[in-house]
């Protein structure tokens, strides 16, 4: 059974940040940042992918009871298009450090690289599989993400966004060339760009 990581590491006003989103054709890239409370374990916290939906939810729920603090940020699809996918997750995680109520002494980013923070910070590589607060930030990132994805698709359907959430997969990429880009594709990646300009050829 996988009781998820130890809840004992978890040291007060340190701020985990986590982002969901750099991959997929469309939508916002979304960010987290959790402050967990030492004095109030969550039982089962780990990287939001290894985690079943069902258990998401459960814990999504009760990390934004206990925690000190908690927040989202995000990057909307012009920011991503404009600056490119890892700058747009930067400043998603730099709006997601500065939106907590309380400001933590330290953050500790997902992956290889910092934001731009007014507090010190390190990133560190799998942290959402290592560090709780990074893996509650996962799980926060990923939920808030796979629920506006859920009504993105009822607004444009015919894309499969309610089951591959934006991801290049082959019934996605097959609508692109079928349907065209909608206004949440992000235009600046290349299946997106190449669908536009099949879509328009084949209208034209």
């Amino acid at each position: 059974m996988q009781l998820g990581l130890d809840f004992n590491l978890v040291t007060e006003l340190v701020a985990g940040v986590d982002e969901v989103g750099r991959g997929p054709l469309c939508g916002p890239v979304v960010t987290a940042a959790v402050i967990l409370d030492p004095s109030k374990p969550i039982i089962g916290l780990n990287d939001s992918k290894k985690l079943s939906e069902k258990k998401r939810e459960q814990l999504f729920a009760e990390i934004k009871t206990k925690a000190v603090a908690w927040s989202i940020g995000r990057a909307e699809v012009a920011e991503i298009d404009q600056l490119n996918i890892l700058q747009a997750t930067l400043l998603a995680m730099q709006r997601a450090i500065e939106l907590l109520s309380i400001t933590p002494k330290l953050a500790l980013i997902d992956g290889n690289r910092c934001p731009k923070l007014t507090i010190p910070c390190s990133a560190v590589i799998k942290g959402d599989a290592t560090i709780p607060a990074i893996a509650a930030a996962s799980i926060l990132a990923k939920v808030t993400r796979d629920k506006e994805m859920l009504e993105l698709d009822k607004r444009y359907p015919g894309y499969g966004i309610a089951g591959h959430k934006g991801y290049p997969t082959a019934i996605h990429l097959a609508a692109l060339q079928q349907l065209g880009p909608t206004p949440i594709h992000r235009h600046s990646f290349a299946p997106v760009r190449l669908a536009a300009q099949h879509f328009v050829n084949r209208v034209s």
